[in-house]
C-alpha cells in the first residue's frame, strides 16, 4: 500500500487568502470584480475566480476602466496605480499584503531621506516582478534592482547603500548579497541593510526540506508563474532528486510511482489546498 501525504504547511499564505477573501467577499455581493494581475500565480485558483466574475486586466486596461471595483493582489502595486484609479474614478479594494505594505512604506521614507549624490537604494528582487514594480514604484524608479551577483555593475560602491529585499527571497541569498557587497564598497562608506524577507515564506524552507526527505517522490504543485514555487521546488530537488513539478493532474506521468511505497505532495504559497487535495485522489485512483 502506497503512503500518499500532503503537506500540513504547504499552500497559501496570509497575504494570499486574504485577497481571495476580499474578492470572494465582493464577488458575493456584486458578481463581477477587477484584478489587476492574477489573483495568484495559479492558473487553477484564477479559473476558479473566474468563473465566479472575477476578471484579470493589466495597466493598460485599468488607464481605459471608469467607475468600476478593482482589487489590488497581495504583491502591491506603485502610487502610480492609485493616482490613475483616483483620476477614473475606480473604487480600489486594497489586498495588498501587510507585509509588503509596511516594506514599500519602509523603502518610500528611505528615498525621501537619501541623497541621491551620496545614497543608493538597492533592491535585492526579481525584476519586472509585480511586487518589486510597486516597491521600486517607491522611488519613482530610481531604486536599482539585482537579482544576483552578476547584477553588481548596477551598484555605485563609492556611495552608501541601503539594501532591501522582496519578502519572498532567499535568506540565505540575501546573507551573500549583504557579505559581496560589504567586501566591495569603498572605504568609508555604510552598507545599511534590511532583512525584510516574510519569515512566513523563508520558514517553509527547512520545512519542505524535511518533508523532501522523508518520502519517496515528491510532487511539487505550483503554477509555472510562482517565483516562490521556483524556490521551493529547487529546495526539494536538493534533498530528493525524486522530485516533480506539475501545474495540475494532466501533467501527472502514473509511471513515477512504480516501486514507490511513499509518496508526499507539496506546493507554493500560491498552490490552493483543494489542488494538492485533487492531485492526491488522482493518484488514490491511478495506482
Amino acid at each position: 500500500m502506497i503512503k500518499i501525504e500532503i503537506d500540513n504547511k504547504s499552500g497559501f499564505c496570509f497575504g494570499v487568502v486574504n485577497a481571495i477573501q476580499k474578492a470572494e467577499e465582493e464577488l458575493e455581493k456584486s458578481g463581477i470584480l477587477y484584478c489587476l494581475g492574477d489573483i495568484v500565480h495559479n492558473n487553477n485558483e484564477v479559473e476558479r475566480l473566474r468563473s465566479k466574475g472575477l476578471i484579470t486586466i493589466n495597466h493598460e486596461d485599468l488607464k481605459r476602466l471608469k467607475n468600476v471595483k478593482v482589487l489590488l493582489r497581495a504583491h502591491g502595486e506603485p502610487p502610480e496605480t492609485y493616482r490613475i484609479a483616483k483620476e477614473n474614478n475606480i473604487e480600489i479594494i486594497d489586498a495588498t499584503c501587510p507585509v509588503v505594505l509596511q516594506l514599500q512604506q519602509k523603502i518610500k521614507r528611505s528615498y525621501e531621506e537619501t541623497d541621491p549624490d551620496t545614497g543608493q537604494i538597492v533592491i535585492y528582487g526579481k525584476r519586472g516582478h509585480a511586487e518589486v514594480n510597486g516597491l521600486v514604484g517607491q522611488t519613482h524608479g530610481e531604486a536599482v534592482v539585482i537579482e544576483s551577483l552578476d547584477d553588481f555593475s548596477r551598484i555605485d560602491f563609492n556611495k552608501q547603500i541601503s539594501l532591501y529585499s522582496q519578502t519572498t527571497k532567499s535568506v540565505d541569498g540575501f546573507k551573500k548579497i549583504v557579505e559581496e557587497i560589504t567586501l566591495r564598497q569603498s572605504s568609508g562608506q555604510k552598507l545599511l541593510y534590511y532583512d525584510t524577507i516574510c519569515r512566513q515564506v523563508a520558514n517553509r524552507i527547512p520545512n519542505i526540506r524535511e518533508f523532501a526527505r522523508q518520502h519517496d517522490l515528491i510532487l511539487f504543485v505550483c503554477g509555472k508563474k510562482s517565483s516562490n514555487g521556483k524556490v521551493l521546488f529547487e529546495e526539494c530537488c536538493k534533498v530528493n532528486p525524486e522530485s516533480k513539478l506539475v501545474s495540475d493532474i494532466s501533467e501527472i506521468n502514473i509511471g513515477w510511482f512504480k516501486e514507490k511505497s511513499s509518496i508526499g505532495i507539496c506546493g507554493a504559497t500560491s498552490t490552493p489546498k483543494w489542488l494538492m487535495e485533487e492531485v492526491q485522489d488522482f493518484i488514490q485512483k491511478n495506482i
